[in-house]
């Protein structure tokens, strides 16, 4: 479904979410305040403003209340990223993701009503920490503190032929089996008629100790 989304920030994560929005359909008010980051959204952004996002009157001039989900992508200037994010709730934006830069900054974002707070240098790093000491695991994405979604190759010979029915995962091992990437195919919420073949890569969600238990299963 087409939403409305406001990106305040365009500089290397910002501009990523905006490109990625337009890219699946949505609706894009980006804003920043630098000149030449504006023109480079011109025509990607369905609407690229120059603007101080500081000021409460800019944002209420540009309707971002009316936005479905705004998007707080402000840089190193931490003031500027609470300031806007305290405005937009206020505003009653519905739903509100702040970029934290460090973790104190990720609680004060918490603190004032956002309602999604992301980390993204601490979260690539902690995946590609994890590719990088695991060569099965081809990608990791840490949902919370306690859950995490891989897509886990599997290597282990006793796993290829056998049925996700056979293999019972979630009482064998405590996760659930989202996906299966089967070359350039994936198979959404696979039935359990399914076949795991050799060369499969399974996408599987479940406690960080229930995912590693299976991770331990690939030689």
């Amino acid at each position: 479904m087409k939403q409305n989304f406001a990106i305040i920030g365009l500089g290397r994560f910002g501009g990523s979410i905006c490109r990625a929005l337009i890219e699946s359909g949505q609706e894009v008010l980006a804003i920043d305040s630098n000149e030449d980051r504006v023109n480079e959204y011109m025509n990607i952004a369905t609407h690229a403003v120059l603007a101080n996002a500081q000021d409460e009157n800019v944002l209420r001039s540009l309707g971002v209340k009316n936005m479905d989900h705004a998007i707080v992508a402000i840089g190193e200037d931490i003031q500027a990223s609470i300031l806007v994010t305290l405005m937009l709730k206020e505003l009653g934006v519905p739903y509100i993701t702040a970029k934290a830069q460090n973790e104190y900054h990720g609680k004060v974002l918490e603190k004032i009503g956002a309602d999604r707070v992301v980390h993204p240098e601490r979260d690539m790093g902690k995946r590609i920490a994890h590719n990088l000491v695991s060569k099965n695991v081809l990608d990791y994405i840490e949902i919370s503190d306690d859950y995490m979604l891989i897509e886990l190759k599997v290597t282990n010979p006793i796993f290829f032929n056998q049925t996700l029915q056979d293999l019972n995962f979630r009482t064998a091992y405590g996760v659930n089996v989202i996906g299966i990437r089967r070359g350039k195919e994936i198979i959404i919420s696979p039935k359990a008629d399914e076949q795991i073949k050799e060369g499969d890569s399974l996408m599987v969600v479940g406690s960080t100790v229930s995912v590693e238990r299976l991770e331990g299963k690939m030689p």
